[in-house]
């Protein structure tokens, strides 16, 4: 399922991934790497196609944080960052997500 016909084939599997984690939930940079059969440092690209991402909400690029818990980056700014994920439900304290409690795996 193509999100749409404007993006590379990579960030369409990257959105597509994406808009599988469920609110209240996040994923990182890796996982989706890993999802897709990566190696390497792919999560970096990974992050280039959701600094990318056209068509947020639908694709909640917000959910997706590093892999130490830490928030990261976000096109928007981190403060609106943590303020999406706070509505969600997801607690951040000190900047940084318990990945055992909130991360979604893909199978």
């Amino acid at each position: 399922m193509r999100c749409w016909n404007m993006v590379t084939d990579f960030q369409n599997k990257v959105y597509v991934l994406c808009r599988q984690v469920p609110r209240g939930k996040i994923t990182t940079y890796r996982e989706i790497g890993n999802a897709l059969g990566g190696k390497g440092q792919i999560y970096r690209a990974v992050g280039v196609a959701l600094n990318k991402n056209p068509f947020a909400p639908k694709v909640p690029c917000h959910r997706v944080v590093n892999g130490n818990g830490f928030v990261g980056g976000f096109a928007r700014g981190t403060e609106r960052k943590i303020e999406l994920l706070s509505k969600e439900g997801i607690e951040i304290i000190d900047g940084k997500i318990d990945l055992e409690k909130f991360l979604f795996r893909y199978i």
